[in-house]
């Protein structure tokens, strides 16, 4: 997911540059090291990057309105959600989701919290996903409420959220 408007940023998070290359790359690069085939960049603008794009269907909506453009997409019975911004994403943490998906409506990444943009979605929930949007809802973390939800444990360090220039130096910093 790369719709969002990276306000705290104040610049465009998918773009920006993590130990040589753009944040949404290195997260599309876990994705496909973890042996997910198709990575496709969803809302915003196609940016160049070289991944096929899906525009957000709903923009300024929140990730909510691109996780229905990503399951509405889909050529799958599952789609891998992601933020662009979690540039510490690795390969064990998208296997153990993936491994754990079965037959939930959402296999979600948990540390001390949900994160419901770090989760396997399946396709067959979309009617229920776009209801709740339709109704008004914008938060992911209350629509797994009303689905067959099933939680995997993860490193907190593979959930590290980089929404500010704070939160990017510190990234940096060498030892983090």
């Amino acid at each position: 997911l790369a719709g969002g408007a990276s306000r705290r940023m104040g610049t465009d998070k998918a773009l920006i540059d993590v130990e040589g290359e753009p944040m949404a790359l290195r997260v599309a690069g876990t994705l496909r090291r973890a042996g997910l085939d198709r990575v496709v960049l969803v809302g915003g603008a196609p940016r160049g990057l070289g991944l096929p794009h899906v525009p957000d269907l709903h923009p300024g909506e929140g990730p909510l309105g691109g996780i229905v453009a990503a399951l509405a997409d889909a050529t799958t019975d599952s789609v891998f959600v992601v933020a662009c911004d979690l540039a510490r994403l690795d390969v064990p943490t998208v296997q153990a989701l993936v491994a754990a998906a079965g037959v939930h409506d959402v296999t979600v990444a948990r540390t001390h919290r949900t994160e419901p943009l770090c989760a396997v979605w399946r396709r067959s929930c979309l009617d229920r996903v776009r209801e709740a949007f339709d109704a008004g809802e914008r938060s992911p973390l209350r629509v797994l409420a009303g689905l067959d939800t099933v939680e995997v444990d993860v490193s907190p360090n593979a959930l590290t959220n980089v929404n500010t220039p704070a939160d990017l130096s510190l990234f940096r910093r060498p030892g983090n």
